[in-house]
């Protein structure tokens, strides 16, 4: 029986225990790891070339390997759908057999294109200005290896094996870094270069030799396994000709200086592209061998999307305002471009260009991991239109990369618009029930709102160092000064503004009498905790339920907090805070914004009547949808980040301080 290492078996029984967002971090953070360690290593590779070989040595060693990285169109094919049915097998010897009969497959593909370009040799090396087809030669024999590499890969993270992954890419970089010093070293020049190269993927591919086992049977039958390869190749060849074509082109139509200089810049593009793609590579298989219904919560892919845009905006940023003399002292004075749009300039336009790229891809490969997605197609025609572009336009280094600026931008509109329209059209996955009209008792004022929300959190650590100075002003308010109420407000704004910042500014409070038949449309807002006790529907109701069936396995601090409440209601405090409520109407499904431990708390009591003896209060708008704590979805989420962003200069504890010192 074919055999998994301890550490895949233990991330293949993840999936059944952590929430899928949760596990989309850590294993892109583990693949992060793997890959910030690679780029590192491909960095010092990329400036000891520089250095050694010159601008002209340095770009025909970048345009011999940016051919390895084209055809990898057809290893991440295999890599990727050999990922997608390992993880959709539930037992070791079903994921194995996905391997196995996609690897034989691999070999016989990678001995064909190393023979196809074996044989082009000659008018490749022509069309590429190279100083001799031999280099070609030399690479061949590494493409015969890269692409069985592939589906070698693809059983690991079909597995969830992202270490061993994270590992790979290191030791393929290592190999890469130390076989081509060592060749400089011995006067080989370029084509000792390639020669590492070459050797580096054979390493790589030895080092990863899953157990074999007993000859199993395919678990995918061929139509599906064609339709799956054709779509994957679809989408590869596009992506690799988006990511290479463009050196090539240079190549093709520069002298050998900027082009060298052009290689430099497209390093960073590939740097902040591995970082992208160890998000999605974790994503992946991890959504492919998820169920349907936690698959559609749109903050899976938000998750990725913002890791991705997270980590290109940083760079791209850090890029932009590092000085030029960085870039001359690690790879020589010959790279130095004069005027503003230098080096530094144009790093950073490369490096927002594949941002948006990047953020094209994560929404691809998302709909690929449970589907047969048609924007590949979409993605495969913006290659071409890059190619025809780039030969209009190329009057400079600067022209090139705007020209594929323009068409990213319009790639990622034309693949994000349909998606999540039809995301957003669906909302979140919830029926939109309709319920009887809620009874409100009074409408009350924001300030009202802010201070009952206020005086139940202030036992919280972020405002301990207001406790003795503001103790009064929290728990006896006078609503009818307006300067306590701004004093509160800012105090709030401590721990919460983020928070009340995303309500919409029409919001209307009101006191609300909650009977037992209204407890039906309240519905908890899915953190962590909740998430791990239920999986689609969040109603308080089914919360309670699945509370008191399943007490056992909830989170243990989540049991002690609802204990610790229910204590103090059976000795008949009365004085816990108020629940705060969000929602459209009086008609509509009620989330609760604050108070979720106390309504369940108060709903698993033996005395009924601790529900009624709550008290409730409820902010209403039409445009409550449009809020990310009632109605969570790509869009809203979209724009609380934004908001996040605008607000990052807020000083909440200095604006408090001066209120502070105003009032007096």
């Amino acid at each position: 029986m074919a055999q998994l290492s301890p550490e895949i078996l233990e991330n293949s029984a993840s999936p059944r225990t952590r929430s899928l967002r949760a596990r989309i971090v850590s294993g892109s953070f583990i693949l992060l790891t793997g890959s910030g360690l690679a780029t590192i290593l491909n960095f010092i590779y990329n400036v000891a070339i520089a250095r050694f070989l010159g601008p002209d040595g340095f770009g025909d060693a970048t345009v011999v390997y940016t051919l390895l990285t084209l055809l990898s169109a057809v290893t991440l094919s295999f890599q990727i759908v050999s990922a997608k049915i390992v993880a959709q097998q539930k037992t070791v010897d079903g994921k194995y057999a996905g391997y196995r009969g996609f690897h034989q497959g691999a070999w016989l593909c990678g001995a064909a294109t190393a023979l196809g370009l074996f044989l082009l040799r000659g008018e490749i090396s022509s069309y590429l200005n190279l100083p001799s087809p031999h280099l070609v030669s030399l690479l061949a024999f590494g493409v015969a290896f890269y692409v069985p590499l592939g589906s070698r890969r693809g059983y690991l993270q079909g597995a969830f094996g992202f270490r061993r992954l994270a590992g790979s890419l290191v030791l393929e970089g290592a190999a890469r870094l130390g076989g081509s010093l060592l060749m400089i070293l011995l006067g080989q020049g370029v084509a000792g270069v390639i020669a590492a190269n070459s050797a580096a993927v054979a390493v790589a591919y030895l080092a990863i030799n899953p157990e074999q086992g007993l000859t199993l049977a395919p678990v995918l039958r061929l139509p599906r396994a064609l339709r799956e390869m054709f779509q994957a190749l679809v989408f590869y060849s596009g992506q690799m000709l988006i990511n290479n074509s463009d050196i090539v082109l240079v190549k093709h139509f520069f002298q050998a200086d900027p082009a060298g200089l052009y290689a430099a810049v497209a390093m960073v593009g590939r740097v902040v592209f591995s970082l992208s793609s160890a998000v999605v590579n974790s994503m992946f298989p991890l959504v492919a061998g998820t169920r349907d219904e936690e698959r559609k919560d749109l903050t899976v892919i938000a998750t990725s999307l913002l890791l991705v845009l997270g980590i290109g905006v940083t760079l791209a940023l850090g890029l932009r305002f590092a000085p030029d003399r960085i870039w001359t002292m690690f790879f020589g004075a010959r790279f130095h471009i004069a005027g503003i749009h230098g080096l530094p300039y144009l790093l950073s336009l490369y490096a927002i260009t594949t941002v948006i790229y990047s953020l094209s891809a994560v929404i691809i490969t998302y709909e690929m991991s449970y589907k047969i997605a048609n924007t590949s197609w979409v993605q495969l025609a913006s290659s071409g239109l890059i190619i025809l572009g780039i030969y209009e336009f190329h009057s400079s280094l600067r022209e090139v990369i705007l020209v594929q600026l323009v068409l990213m931008l319009v790639l990622l509109l034309l693949i994000a618009l349909p998606f999540f329209y039809l995301a957003v059209r669906s909302g979140d996955g919830k029926e939109r029930k309709i319920f009887s009209p809620a009874r409100l008792r009074r409408r009350i004022s924001e300030d009202e709102a802010i201070a009952e929300f206020l005086r139940s959190d202030f036992s919280n650590t972020a405002f301990a160092p207001y406790h003795a100075m503001l103790g009064d002003l929290v728990h006896s308010p006078d609503l009818s000064n307006a300067a306590d109420n701004a004093t509160r407000r800012a105090l709030f704004f401590v721990r919460h503004g983020a928070l009340w910042n995303e309500l919409p500014k029409d919001t209307e409070w009101h006191e609300m009498e909650v009977s037992p038949d209204d407890l039906k449309r309240i519905h908890v807002f899915p953190r962590g905790q909740w998430r791990r006790l239920a999986q689609k529907d969040f109603s308080v109701v089914e919360i309670v339920d699945l509370m008191r069936q399943r007490e056992q396995v909830v989170d243990s601090r989540l049991l002690t907090k609802i204990h610790e409440i229910g204590e103090r209601l059976e000795l008949g405090d009365r004085d816990l805070g108020v629940v705060l409520l969000i929602g459209v109407d009086a008609s509509s499904p009620l989330t609760i914004l604050d108070g979720n431990h106390r309504l369940v708390a108060a709903m698993l009591s033996s005395d009924v009547s601790n529900v009624q003896n709550l008290r409730f209060v409820c902010g209403l708008s039409p445009r409550m949808t449009e809020c990310c704590w009632y109605n969570t979805n790509f869009v809203t989420l979209l724009r609380y980040g934004k908001n996040v962003v605008r607000q990052i200069g807020r000083r909440p504890r200095a604006e408090l301080a001066r209120t502070l010192e105003v009032s007096g």
